[in-house]
């Protein structure tokens, strides 16, 4: 073999060399170079980037839409700028989230689809996506350190309870079972006592026995039930019709109709009553009046006297009348009147 198929020979396998590290590049990168040339950038702020790296992936429903262009702190948060294929618009209200690649996995950006009828963001490098921090590993395992202690506290209470206190004390065990040994005997005549009542019922002794086991006096009851659920229903129809009776009144007496609907809604009637009861008030105040007739009548002692006075001599000349003729009579009334 000459020196120039040598020289041929080891120039194709280079160039096979390079064609097969081009081919594992695109592959470990789900060929994201070339996926993303000519594509358009978004931005996305979150408190932690955590494990994402330039030219970590960007998917959407688990498929490739581009990758991490760049990272970069702002003030107390950290940014990342998304280099996202053309072909893909990404929804105004998409969310962004830093999801794993299992849990030892690399870091990669999740987006949801958002509602299209928003619109999409605009592929001029200045839009900035939505986002919502998750949790990492790290933070997982610290609250689970920290459950952890807890429960050992929560146990270790629980031990304590059970168990005999610092103090001395005899805890809840211990003194469950002093409870028990102290009132052994009281406890065994209560049994005894709940035997007794149980064989009681059963055999149909006392009231609950023969109501459970005597056909009759379930029936007894069953028809006392009844009634009173009878009676129940009559009330309430008794309640029912003295409502519509109510109501048909009310209804009545709105209409102006039967004497209080008069009385309520009827103008003349009202006036009629207001001038009888100014009457009433003018005769009572008349009557009250000392200068009056009437009052002079009943206030005035005089007048009373005179009558009487008076009723006395025609009593007397109705005596002597009875003793004389008519013309005799006649002027023995005169006389006895004057």
């Amino acid at each position: 073999m000459n020196q120039a198929q040598m020289n041929a020979r080891v120039g194709i396998f280079f160039i096979i060399g390079i064609a097969l590290i081009w081919i594992t590049f695109q592959a470990l990168h789900d060929n994201s170079f070339s996926s993303t040339k000519g594509g358009y950038r978004v931005n996305a702020a979150f408190q932690s980037l955590r494990e994402l790296r330039v030219g970590s992936e960007v998917r959407q429903a688990g498929v490739t839409i581009g990758t991490v262009d760049s990272v970069r702190l702002n003030a107390d948060h950290a940014e990342a700028t998304l280099l996202i294929r053309k072909e893909f618009p990404i929804a105004k209200d998409a969310t962004a989230a830093i999801a794993m690649s299992g849990l030892i996995g690399s870091s990669y950006i999740s987006l949801d689809f958002g509602t299209p009828a928003a619109g999409t963001l605009a592929q001029d490098g200045t839009a900035v996506l939505r986002t919502h921090d998750t949790p990492d590993l790290n933070e997982i395992m610290t609250q689970l350190g920290g459950i952890g202690d807890d429960l050992k506290v929560a146990v270790n209470k629980i031990g304590s309870a059970f168990g005999d206190n610092p103090d001395g004390t005899p805890g809840l065990v211990k003194n469950l079972n002093n409870l028990v040994n102290e009132n052994r005997g009281q406890l065994t005549t209560t049994i005894s006592n709940l035997n007794e009542i149980t064989t009681q019922i059963r055999s149909g002794q006392g009231t609950l026995g023969k109501l459970i086991n005597d056909p009759a006096a379930y029936n007894t009851l069953l028809d006392a039930v009844t009634q009173i659920k009878d009676a129940a229903t009559e009330a309430k129809g008794f309640l029912a019709d003295a409502q519509t009776n109510v109501n048909g009144l009310l209804t009545d007496v709105r209409a102006g109709r039967g004497a209080l609907g008069t009385l309520i809604y009827d103008e003349d009637t009202a006036k009629n009553l207001k001038l009888a009861m100014k009457n009433i008030t003018d005769i009572t105040t008349k009557m009250n009046n000392d200068q009056s007739s009437f009052g002079q009548l009943i206030s005035n002692d005089g007048i009373i006297r005179d009558a009487k006075a008076t009723l006395r001599k025609v009593d007397r000349a109705m005596d002597g009348v009875s003793d004389s003729g008519p013309i005799t009579a006649v002027g023995v009334l005169v006389n006895g009147l004057w």
